[in-house]
């Protein structure tokens, strides 16, 4: 299974989070907003996958949209939040989660509409824990495009461009009380063993609430500091 994306809750809109990642030389853009939860996002690709930098565009409508996401990003505020694994069939997943003992909420349509007009449409599937300061497990999304067809689509909007191509990741870091419980858990989920496909998941032994701490990148050269996140990544230009 392969990681889709990286979820990290900011208090800056979309113009600015993008413009605080191209002036430091990575290739960021605006999403657009999801108006039935109230958030909008700006997003920077890797090659398969991309870092989302979410935020409430409408708190009335946030408020009362439910949206598990959308709740979770009411409680953290800020910060990195949780991660979503890719999937190219989310009922038979479900079934497969289910199997293993976990609850899951969904599948449920999702759509964003972006600046250029355009409505972009996936599946999400979580699953039903309570928000707490506890490591919260993954969600899964399948997509209308197959991947080649959607990752072609962004390069020719100019979404993807080389540099996006080379930024390539080699490890998500997580801070929980017992790494090796948290491990297991998530090995449970997927089924045994946690390694994805494009990248390794890390769990450190830390203290206060558990979260991904650290997103590291390969030909990492400096940390960067974003909204509570802390990037290991490569120098450009």
């Amino acid at each position: 299974m392969k990681l889709d994306h990286i979820v990290h809750f900011t208090h800056t809109n979309p113009e600015a989070s993008s413009k605080f990642w191209n002036e430091k030389g990575f290739h960021a853009i605006t999403g657009g907003s999801h108006k039935n939860w109230g958030t909008q996002n700006a997003l920077m690709y890797g090659p398969d996958y991309y870092v989302e930098w979410l935020t409430i565009e409408d708190e009335s409508v946030a408020e009362r949209s439910g949206h598990p996401l959308v709740e979770h990003l009411r409680h953290d505020q800020r910060g990195f939040g949780t991660v979503c694994l890719r999937s190219d069939n989310l009922d038979l997943l479900a079934k497969q989660i289910e199997g293993r003992g976990f609850r899951t909420i969904g599948p449920m349509d999702a759509e964003r509409l972006t600046e250029t007009g355009e409505t972009i449409r996936w599946r999400l599937l979580f699953i039903d824990e309570p928000i707490s300061s506890d490591l919260p497990l993954p969600f899964f999304i399948e997509w209308e495009e197959p991947d080649e067809a959607r990752f072609a689509g962004l390069k020719q909007k100019g979404a993807i461009t080389e540099l996006n191509e080379g930024l390539r990741l080699e490890a998500l870091v997580f801070s929980v009380e017992n790494p090796a419980q948290s491990e297991a858990r998530w090995s449970s989920l997927l089924g045994g063993g946690i390694d994805l496909e494009n990248c390794h998941l890390v769990f450190e032994a830390g203290k206060g609430k558990e979260r991904l701490r650290e997103v590291r990148f390969e030909s990492a050269e400096q940390e960067i500091v974003f909204e509570d996140g802390r990037y290991q990544a490569p120098r450009f230009g």
